[in-house]
C-alpha cells in the first residue's frame, strides 16, 4: 500500500502525470512550483480572474469565496458560500467544496466532494472520494516531528513536518472523522463517522472503529 500504486486513477486529475511521475509525497512538497507551471499552459477556457488563480469558465464560485494564488479550479467544479481556498489547490472538475471548507496545498482529483466545514490540508484526494460533514485532515504531528507513513518498521519516513491525508479514489469517509499525519485510505473504503484513523487502511474495507477494520462484501 505505502507505494500508493492502487490508490488513484491518474486520469481523473489535471496534476495525474505528475503525481504519478514523482508520487504523492513529492508531489505535495512541489505542488506551489507545479501549478504556477501548469497555469500558464492552459486552454483559454481557464481565465486567470487574478494572479496565479485559473478557473474555467464552467465553474461556479460562490461571491462570498476565497481563493489564494496559486491555484486551478477545473470545469463543474462548484466552490460553495465561505469555502477558503487558502493556497496551492487543485480543484478537480466536478468537485464540491462547500461552505467552511478550507483548502491548503491540495489536490482533489475530479469529482470529489468536501461540502461541509472540512479541512484539506498537504493532502490529495482521489477520484469521486467523498469527506462527510466535519471529517478533516491534520497535517501536523503535537510534536512537530516529520510525518511517517504506516506503522512499527513497515513505514516511510517522508521528512515532511506537515503532511495530511493520501485518500484513494472512491472511499467515504464519515462525519467528523480525523484523518491524523501520513493516513493513507485504499480505495473503495468507507469509514463509520466519529472515528480517528493513522497509518494504512487496506482497499474495499470498511473502518467500524479505530482498531476495527473488515473486508467489505458486495451487499456493503
Amino acid at each position: 500500500m505505502t507505494d500508493f500504486s492502487d490508490l488513484l486513477d491518474y486520469s481523473h486529475s489535471v496534476a495525474g502525470g505528475y503525481v504519478k511521475s514523482c508520487g504523492p509525497i513529492a508531489a505535495l512538497a512541489g505542488l506551489k512550483e507545479f501549478i504556477l507551471n501548469l497555469g500558464k499552459t492552459l486552454p483559454p477556457e481557464y481565465r486567470e480572474i487574478k494572479e496565479g488563480v485559473w478557473v474555467h469558465e464552467q465553474a461556479t464560485i460562490a461571491p462570498t469565496a476565497f481563493i489564494g494564488a496559486p491555484a486551478i479550479i477545473c470545469r463543474g467544479a462548484e466552490i460553495r458560500h465561505c469555502a477558503f481556498i487558502r493556497c496551492s489547490a487543485i480543484v478537480g472538475e466536478n468537485c464540491v467544496v462547500g461552505n467552511s471548507t478550507e483548502i491548503k496545498n491540495a489536490v482533489l482529483f475530479d469529482g470529489v466532494q468536501v461540502p461541509h466545514y472540512n479541512y484539506v490540508g498537504d493532502s490529495i484526494l482521489g477520484y469521486k472520494s467523498h469527506l462527510g460533514a466535519g471529517a478533516i485532515t491534520s497535517n501536523v504531528k503535537a510534536d512537530k516531528s516529520p510525518v511517517c507513513i504506516g506503522r512499527g518498521q513497515d513505514k516511510i519516513c517522508t521528512g515532511l513536518k506537515k503532511l495530511g491525508a493520501i485518500v484513494g479514489d472512491f472511499v467515504e469517509v464519515g462525519c467528523n472523522c480525523v484523518l491524523n499525519p501520513g493516513t493513507v485510505i485504499g480505495r473503495n473504503t468507507s469509514v463509520y463517522p466519529l472515528t480517528s484513523l493513522r497509518g494504512v487502511y487496506p482497499a474495499g474495507s470498511i473502518v467500524k472503529a479505530t482498531n476495527e477494520i473488515v473486508k467489505r462484501t458486495n451487499n456493503g
